[in-house]
């Protein structure tokens, strides 16, 4: 078998689902097999200072080949744990060779079909192999396809000593899909200037721009009261609620905005006469309109709160930042990445990141971190895939950046 499919295959079939509702780091035990698993192989293939800390984050060093002390310290980041929106148990990986462009049937019994009707993307990869899963569970690309190209980058620079870089850091995180990736990420530790988290999707996507984050928590208080005799006494939360949700901009949600464009995205509701608690999340690239968009649902629950007297309470966290605010004043990081893709027939696709990433919180952490792609599609969910060529396009990026950084002409 491809020893770079075989490694991928063997880091997803480990289960490393995240918890949001656990407060321990890593938030599920289970996280911990490949964690130990991966420091054990970074060790074997050769790498220095191979550490895993009590909250299961990795790091390890390829120490400098070359004698020009000059060449900045970099790094490369991705995460080992999976989403908990869909089941990573019992993994089942379909290697599809030599895709013929057509269905991919991914459980019969269930009839559950991976098409290019539905998902064109997958059109792009004719000719190619494809891992899908079995339709039962995700399939954990996201980020283990990742791992599996700083590995096997990390292994061919040591196997391959001609190519002259300076020294390498790569780190492993747990809990990124629950937004936790870099809360106890020991940045001096890592020691590097700047960083690389392989997260992204499609072959070509660099990405230094993210959304401004922050989630919102409503709570209505309301009075139950016997419907019989009700006028003028109860308070209906339930009916606040919908008021408070239709009063947020109709076209301003996910399904509705691409691009730039920012949103407010409802993505819990409970609630009965007296309590009623709506949960919701606001986005946007622009720092300005992000804080105008608090201040809309700041506005809105005083307008509510003058009709039915002072009911809603709302409390606002502040979830992570756009990154571009701190790339940008070194934006040959991204341009070096750039560089790479090209030298290697890739088209780069530079675009805003209609997300999160660990960079993100890294970049404001000291540690500018643009997002580079790790090659599959259909996150969190049964449809999710990634061509074996596209992992191998981004472990040859990964090379390639290591050796334009180790050239004074990419500084």
């Amino acid at each position: 078998m491809n020893p770079i499919l075989n490694r991928f295959l063997s880091y997803v079939t480990i289960d490393t689902q995240s918890d949001p509702n656990s407060s321990t780091t890593p938030s599920t035990k289970k996280q911990w097999n490949l964690a130990n698993k991966l420091a054990e192989e970074l060790k074997e293939i050769g790498l220095s200072d191979v550490t895993i800390d009590e909250n299961a984050y990795i790091m390890a060093t390829l120490p400098s080949n070359s004698a020009d002390t000059t060449i900045p310290v970099i790094g490369f980041i991705a995460h080992f744990d999976t989403s908990p929106d869909f089941s990573g148990t019992n993994v089942n990986p379909q290697i599809i060779k030599n895709y013929d462009g057509k269905d991919i049937v991914l459980n019969k019994e269930k009839n559950i079909i991976l098409s290019p009707d539905y998902f064109d993307d997958l059109l792009q990869y004719k000719g190619q192999t494809i891992i899908t899963t079995d339709g039962t569970t995700l399939l954990g690309a996201d980020d283990k396809a990742g791992i599996t190209e700083i590995v096997s980058a990390m292994e061919y620079l040591i196997n391959h000593p001609e190519i002259k870089h300076g020294t390498i850091k790569i780190g492993f995180t747990p809990d990124e899909e629950i937004g936790r990736g870099a809360h106890k990420f020991d940045v001096k530790k890592f020691g590097a200037d700047w960083a690389y988290t392989m997260d992204g999707s499609q072959v070509g996507e660099l990405e230094y721009e993210n959304f401004n984050a922050a989630s919102a928590k409503i709570v209505i208080t309301g009075k139950s009261v016997h419907p019989g005799y009700a006028k003028g006494k109860m308070i209906n939360a339930i009916s606040i609620a919908n008021e408070f949700m239709t009063l947020l901009p109709e076209n301003e949600v996910p399904q509705k905005t691409t691009g730039r464009e920012g949103f407010f995205h409802v993505h819990h509701i409970s609630g009965e006469i007296e309590k009623a608690t709506i949960e919701l999340i606001i986005r946007d690239h622009d720092k300005s309109l992000f804080e105008k968009r608090k201040v809309r649902i700041a506005t809105i629950k005083e307008q509510l709160n003058k009709i039915h007297g002072n009911c809603i309470h709302i409390e606002v966290k502040d979830q992570y930042f756009n990154m571009k605010e701190k790339v940008a004043p070194v934006y040959h990081i991204v341009t070096t990445a750039k560089e790479a893709m090209e030298s290697l027939g890739i088209t780069p696709l530079i675009k805003p990141i209609r997300g999160g990433t660990d960079g993100s919180q890294l970049s404001f952490m000291g540690l500018p971190c643009p997002n580079i792609f790790a090659g599959g599609h259909n996150f969190h969910g049964k449809y999710e895939y990634v061509p074996l060529e596209s992992i191998e396009s981004a472990i040859k990026v990964i090379v390639k950046i290591c050796e334009l950084t180790a050239t004074k002409l990419n500084r």
